[in-house]
């Protein structure tokens, strides 16, 4: 599937796929659009801004984790192609590097 055909929900960061003309969708489905709505209206009488996210420490360390990861897989293509690797490594390196970062687009 086309990178340019998909995109992730707002709320739960399931896959969609685009279905056609207009705007692209934002939530899967009614049930993530109220969650968030029930999120941003629960937040009202707070002082953190209305896009704000509250993270929990665990959450920020495994962010923190898979963030340094996907680093290292960067830094492991970009020496592959310094070191003129052979295509098939490069294309096994890339794609390793495109399925981290999918991981990490998908966490909640």
């Amino acid at each position: 599937m086309s990178v340019h055909n998909e995109s992730t929900c707002a709320w739960c960061s399931k896959i969609m796929s685009a279905t056609g003309r207009g705007r692209r969708r934002k939530y899967c489905s009614q049930a993530c659009r109220q969650r968030a709505y029930e999120q941003r209206s629960g937040r009202q009488g707070q002082r953190l801004p209305v896009d704000a996210v509250v993270l929990s420490q665990a959450k920020v360390a495994t962010l923190k984790d898979a963030l340094f990861e996907l680093r290292c897989a960067a830094e492991d293509v970009a020496t592959a192609v310094e070191e003129q690797a052979d295509a098939e490594e490069l294309q096994l390196l890339s794609k390793e590097l495109v399925e981290l970062a999918k991981r990490i687009e998908q966490m909640r």
